[in-house]
Formats: C-alpha cells, structure tokens, sequence
C-alpha cells in the first residue's frame, strides 16, 4: 500500500510552513515585478502544496524501488523535448502545453536524486561503493542526463545537477583519495577547457555561453555581457538597509534599477527581493533558505535507511546549491547562468519539481529511525 499509518506527532511542521511561507512570499515579489505572473505564480503554489502534502504519505520506499521506471520516463522527457520542445533564445528546454510550459529538466532533477540515491545505497549495502565498476556504473548513469541536458542547452541545470549527484556519491562512502585524483586531473582538464571556448572555432559552447563565462574572467572587455548583473547589483545595492517595500512601482514611486533588469521574475528574482526587503530582509529570506537545507539534513540524519538519508541531503544539497547559484549570479559573485531561485521565482515546473523533494523528504521525517 503507497499510504501507510503514520504518527502525526512526527510531521516535520516546521519544514513544510518554511517552504509554504517562502512560496506565497515568491508569489507577492513576482506580482510587484509583473503581475501578468501572479495568477499563473498562485495557481502554481497552490498544486506544490497538494504534491507536498500528497507525497508526505505515499512512503518514499515505494518511489524508490520504482527507480529505474523512473529514470527511463526522465531519459524519454528529455529527448522528445530536443525533438518536439519549444526552442526560444536558441535554448530547445520547453513543451508548451494548453498555455502551460512544462520543462523537463526540472523535473529530471528530484528524479535523479530518487535514482542514484537508491543506487548507491544498493552498493553501500555490498560495501562496494569505491570498486570500479561502481564508479564506471555512476559515470554512464550520470552521463546519459547531463548529455540530453547539455543538447538543450541548459548549462546552469546541467552543473547544479552535477554537483547534487557527486554530492550524493561523497555520502556514500567515496574515498578521499579518489577525489584528490580526480581533481588532481579535472583541475587541469578545467584549464585547457577554458583556453579551447575562447578560440574561435571551438564546438563545445554557444557564443552566448563564451560570452558569458569569458565576462565574469575579464569584465572590463565583455561591459555588455555584464550589464545584466550590474543593473541587478544596482537594485539590491538601493534597497540599503530596510528597503523600498513591495508593490512601490505601482504606487508611482521610482523604481528604475529595478526595471532595467529584463525577465526579473525568474533568474534575477532576487535584484527584486533585495531592493523590496534591503540587506535586512534579504538576510532573513537567504535565512530561511538555510533553515529549510538544515532541516532536510536533519531528516537526513534521522533517517530510517541509507536511501531515505540520501533521498533528504540530495534534497538539501539541491535546494542550498541552486539558491548559492542564483543568488550568486544576482550579486555578480558568480558568472551569469539561468537558474531559478527555489520557492521564489516564477516557474512552474521548478516549483514542482522542489514540492516533490520536499514531499518525500516530509515522509522521510513520518519514519525516522527508532533508537
């Protein structure tokens, strides 16, 4: 049976009014940036909290054990949207379905975690995890997603995504001393990468990608790649201490750092959060944020197996790495790459795919280990 008894007094209340208050917060910051998004932004809260609420008590060992049906359904997704898939802005990542856009990608990603999360624990069970053939099994497991992803492109979902995973495979038991020769020869692989993008014929990158990256390395030669998050730093930078506060633009006060940032509901969602809240209130939202990672990586701990440990700390680490990412984009701490900001920026399909985290991880709570 998917629904078991559980006992109530384990619902883990603080997580899900986290993730609930940071979602409707997502919903008033998109409205004061472009309210054609609210109703599409509400709609969407409205059906993660019915998936959060619904998978807290489908037990997670259920979905696990469907892993591998689940990871052909991602691999299907992921090719017919190279073949049928909106393409806008040269990037192949959509379907667009009865006015609703669903992005495959994004939904690859609390998947994957379900998958290697009962893979590895499998091995971790053999005391396997550092053999070869584990390694190798990992690699193409890992390869066949990352390259779909990269075709669309999506490099920013492609390098979250990544990380979680060799995150997961750190949990597992991997031994320091393949890590240190894989750096060992990933750090120069890193640098003969960077010297082939910026020849001219180079095949690995869209111009617009070499742009970018080549930016963030010599900004005074890329201005109007930078401009973006120059502007985006600008906004957070006038929000000061306290902020302006929400909705100002619409009460005819002077909003233009703001408003020079284009498709700000999305990747850029936090210049908004910054100018609105200022450095205090931003401070509070990355907060929660943080809060929400450390109460997955409770569960984590808890947690009655080796799957449920790694399901909730893949949650975690996907949630801590892609808000770092956005945020650092925003702050022009990092290279500019599009990924949204979790539980706060519009999309659909990626507030789904954090309420399906989030709803195991939840039942995952509901059957901690007994001591």
């Amino acid at each position: 049976m998917p629904f078991k008894r559980y006992n109530i007094r384990f619902y883990n209340f603080i997580l899900i009014f986290l993730v609930i208050a940071l979602m409707i917060l997502g919903v008033y910051v998109i409205d004061s940036v472009n309210d054609e998004y609210t109703t599409k932004q509400a709609v969407g809260v409205a059906l993660s909290i019915i998936i959060m609420l619904v998978l807290s008590f489908i037990d997670y060992h259920l979905i696990s054990r469907l892993y591998i049906p689940l990871y052909i359904a991602s691999i299907i997704l992921l090719v017919l949207v190279l073949i049928a898939g909106s393409t806008v802005n040269n990037a192949t990542r959509w379907f667009t379905i009865a006015g609703i856009t669903f992005q495959p990608s994004e939904i690859s990603k609390p998947i994957m975690i379900v998958f290697f999360s009962t893979y590895l624990s499998n091995i971790m069970d053999k005391e396997k995890i550092n053999s070869f053939r584990c390694i190798i099994g990992f690699v193409m497991f890992w390869a066949v997603p990352i390259f779909l992803i990269y075709q669309e492109p999506d490099l920013s979902t492609l390098i979250c995504l990544t990380m979680v995973l060799l995150t997961l495979f750190f949990l597992s038991g991997l031994s320091y001393k393949i890590i240190v020769v894989a750096l060992l020869i990933l750090i120069p692989i890193f640098s003969l990468f960077i010297w082939y993008i910026q020849k001219p014929d180079q095949k690995l990158l869209y111009d617009h990608q070499v742009k970018r990256i080549m930016s963030f390395i010599y900004p005074s030669e890329y201005e109007d790649e930078t401009m973006q998050q120059e502007n985006s730093v600008m906004a957070i930078g006038s929000g000061q201490l306290m902020g302006k506060g929400l909705g100002r633009d619409k009460e005819g006060a002077d909003t233009s750092d703001t408003n020079l940032i284009s498709e700000q509901q999305t990747d850029f969602i936090f210049s908004k959060v910054g100018e609105s809240f200022g450095f205090f209130g931003s401070t509070i939202i990355i907060g929660i944020i943080l809060l929400i990672v450390l109460q997955c990586i409770r569960v984590g701990r808890h947690a009655r197996d080796d799957v449920g440990m790694l399901i909730s700390l893949g949650v975690a680490a996907l949630i801590g790495y892609q808000s770092f990412i956005n945020i650092g984009v925003a702050t022009r701490l990092l290279p500019n790459t599009g990924i949204p900001l979790p539980f706060i920026s519009y999309g659909l399909t990626s507030l789904w795919s954090t309420a399906i985290g989030i709803g195991m991880v939840l039942n995952i709570s509901l059957q901690k280990r007994k001591y």
